[in-house]
């Protein structure tokens, strides 16, 4: 399953998952799902009270229904090699922060400058605000919704080795596959490489907004964006697949040793080097 679903589409994603939990969690009702996957497609296309329709190129919500996909893939893999599965409200609560953990670069409708891109800075928690005036109505109770503003701050840009707390191992466990789904949705999509000039307009927009100085910015130009990948992909990213986030990805590893999103991301960055001329990983 990991890369065969069509992510252009919230349905496609929807049924990939509840086929998924139907194998999973075979007297489970799929009525959660369903609800969820409608009502968050409501929410970013501009239905819900007083939210625009996102507005970006890159975190758009193709991105969440790629991160959602890999969320689900790593768990359909996860879950029959473990002595300790997740319960079927455990996978809900997880595919409802993979949902949710870009749901804060949505703009008010009072709010007409610009994109959601200047709120990348804050959209973690911006996320979290918006999670947790919503997901009463989904009939979560406190500590769900505890457990899924964890997932969505566990997706923000921290120092490697920095971890936050989390209620018990399952908690941890979810929070890092949504993390991990993350990473490996975006930099395995097969428009990837094309797509970080976007990825670069969008940080810039933020750092416009923050008024921070072009010297003091990360990413000057596209071309510094696109040519560091490899090695924030070696030196950022693998160690936090590795040790922040519990090493997850590995259970996406067929018997032979590879692992197609890994190996979906290697070529990219191969890609990637190519045209700009960088040395690959």
């Amino acid at each position: 399953m990991p890369l065969s679903t069509d992510t252009t589409q919230s349905k496609n994603v929807a049924d990939a998952t509840l086929s998924v939990a139907a194998k999973l969690f075979p007297k489970s009702s799929p009525a959660y799902i369903h609800r969820v996957f409608k009502e968050v497609e409501t929410l970013f296309t501009g239905g819900y009270l007083d939210y625009q329709a996102n507005d970006l190129k890159y975190h758009d919500f193709r991105h969440t229904l790629q991160v959602t996909m890999a969320y689900v893939d790593i768990m359909a893999a996860r879950q029959p090699a473990v002595v300790a599965p997740l319960t079927c409200r455990q996978f809900e609560l997880g595919l409802t922060g993979a949902l949710f953990h870009d749901s804060g670069y949505l703009k008010l409708r009072s709010d007409r400058a610009g994109t959601g891109a200047k709120y990348t800075y804050c959209h973690v928690l911006r996320g979290c605000s918006l999670a947790s005036s919503y997901l009463p109505s989904l009939g979560l109770g406190i500590d769900e919704i505890d457990m899924v503003l964890g997932i969505i701050r566990n997706t923000g840009p921290s120092t490697v080795g920095m971890r936050l707390r989390f209620n018990n191992k399952h908690e941890e466990t979810i929070a890092c596959a949504v993390a991990t789904a993350d990473y490996l949705a975006q930099m395995a999509a097969e428009d990837y490489p094309g797509e970080l000039d976007l990825l670069f307009s969008e940080f810039a927009e933020s750092d416009d907004f923050a008024r921070v100085p072009l010297d003091c910015r990360v990413f000057q130009t596209a071309a510094g964006l696109i040519a560091s990948t490899p090695t924030f992909w070696v030196q950022v990213v693998r160690p936090k697949l590795e040790k922040d986030f519990l090493g997850l990805h590995r259970f996406l590893d067929a018997p032979d040793g590879t692992n197609p999103y890994i190996d979906a991301i290697e070529r990219n960055l191969l890609v990637i080097a190519k045209r700009t001329g960088s040395p690959a990983t």
